[in-house]
Formats: C-alpha cells, structure tokens, sequence
C-alpha cells in the first residue's frame, strides 16, 4: 500500500475510503467490507452524520487502532464551538483519536477554528491538522497564524478539473493535495471519455482504475466512494500498474477546469 508522509512525519495512505453521503444505517457494513478489503484510510465527517458508524465498523474489524487512519471534518465556526464538536465527535467515534481533522469549509472565522484543533492536536486528540475547500489565500492565511502547520487541503481533484495551480501552490509550502470526488461523484458519463476507456483497454483496467492511479502517480491522496462490492475491490487494486509518461500527458489534456457542480467559486483559479 502507497503511503505518503505528512509534514509532522506521520504517514498516510494515499487510496482510502469516503463516506460522503452514505446512510448511517448502511456505513458500519460498508465501512467493514472496506476494511477487510485492505483500505486503511477512512474519510468521515461531522456534515455526514456517521462519524459513530466507522468507529462501529473499526471496532469490528479487530484492527489495531494505530492501523488504520481515520479523517473526520468540523462543520464548526469559531473556537469553543469547534472544541466541542470535535469533543462531540470522539465521543461518537467511540475512539481515543483522530488521525486527521480537517476544516470543512472556510467560513470567515477560520483562524479562531483553527486554534481550537491546534489545542486538539497538542492534547493528543488528533494526529494531523488539515483544510478543505480553501484556496490558496485561504490556505495562506491559516499558515501565517499557525502554530501547528496543516498537512493538506482536501478539495475537488478529478480528470477534469485537475488543480493544477492549487497542487503546485500546496507542494511549495510542504502540504499534500487531496481529492475528493476523484472519480466525479458518479456523474453521469465520467468515466465513458473515450480516450479514458481506450487507454484503460490497453491496460486491463477498469477507466476508474486508470482514473485514480492517474492522480496518485501525481502525488494526490484519493478517497473514492462506493457502496458497490466490486468496485470497492477495483478502486484500491490500484498499485499494479504505471501508466507511462507518455499516456500521463494525454490524461493531462483532459483538464478542462469544470468543477463537477460548479462550486465553490474561490475555487476557480481566477479567484486566487
């Protein structure tokens, strides 16, 4: 399994397993299946409501805790609300720690939500600080207040809006680039380009295969989500192949910067 290391030295998986808008009722079983499957980077949140449901599923695995990094995100503005709800979150997690907490969103008080997972992080409650949604503005500004510098920003990364612009400003300040919809949220005809299905042919690999090793052999953390069993095999089966440099540079042309539900605008590369 391909790790990469954070820039306070701990080392994360580089393919893991969202929960965006998977049901409660439905999560721990998923979550589970993904585990035995050999993922060991799980993405959660507050917004998902089944931050309970993978600490269910982790405790069910029998898996070490120290084995399988777990992110969850704050949808909190402000420094004792976020203290709080991150309080709230372990409790439903039912775990010691986080791996990685990440600001959701910017919400215009980000420095003081900041602060309060820096304290999070010297009490040991979290491994990692992280952003998403920030642009490099955004980025910038909790750098030059931090004390505790963030390891990444999650933001939209797939073949067609590449971030490009954001994974060079977030390499040049030692943060790693991740993505979430990698595969385009299972927008409709996605993975039917036909110069993806071709190159995937010659591989003997599925499009989302080529799709996901596009991005890590870029450098990005992945998290694609299915709730399909096979799928869920072929999205981490990913560690076999290099697509060649050549092929890398035909991937890249298929950037047309369109964010999947065109937002959020500070995204756009003319708003940073």
């Amino acid at each position: 399994m391909e790790t990469v290391e954070l820039n306070n030295g701990i080392f994360m998986p580089m393919v893991g397993y969202g929960t965006y808008q998977t049901a409660p009722a439905v999560t721990t079983k998923n979550v589970l299946r993904a585990l035995r499957t050999g993922y060991r980077l799980i993405d959660t949140a507050q917004y998902y409501g089944n931050e309970a449901e993978v600490g269910e599923a982790l405790t069910e695995s029998g898996l070490p805790r120290d084995q399988v990094f777990v992110t969850t995100k704050v949808q909190t503005s402000g420094y004792a609300a976020t203290k709080q709800g991150l309080d709230e979150s372990l409790r439903r997690f039912n775990h010691d720690y986080f791996d990685l907490v990440i600001i959701h969103w910017p919400t215009g008080n980000d420095a003081e939500t900041y602060r309060a997972l820096e304290d999070a992080y010297r009490d040991g409650k979290v491994r990692a600080l992280g952003l998403s949604n920030f642009n490099a503005e955004q980025v910038q500004s909790i750098i030059d207040g931090a004390t505790v510098m963030p390891a990444l920003d999650q933001i939209e990364t797939h073949l067609n809006w590449q971030q490009k612009r954001m994974h060079a400003y977030l390499t040049s300040r030692g943060m790693i680039h991740e993505s979430y919809a990698p595969l385009g949220e299972g927008q409709r005809g996605f993975l039917d380009n036909p110069t993806l299905v071709k190159m995937a042919d010659r591989y003997h690999k599925t499009p989302a295969q080529v799709t996901l090793r596009f991005l890590v052999q870029e450098g990005i953390v992945v998290i694609p989500k299915t709730l399909n069993p096979q799928h869920m095999v072929d999205n981490f089966n990913i560690d076999d192949f290099t697509i060649d440099p050549a092929d890398v540079r035909v991937l890249e042309s298929l950037d047309s910067r369109q964010s999947i539900d065109g937002w959020p605008a500070a995204m756009q590369e003319d708003q940073y």
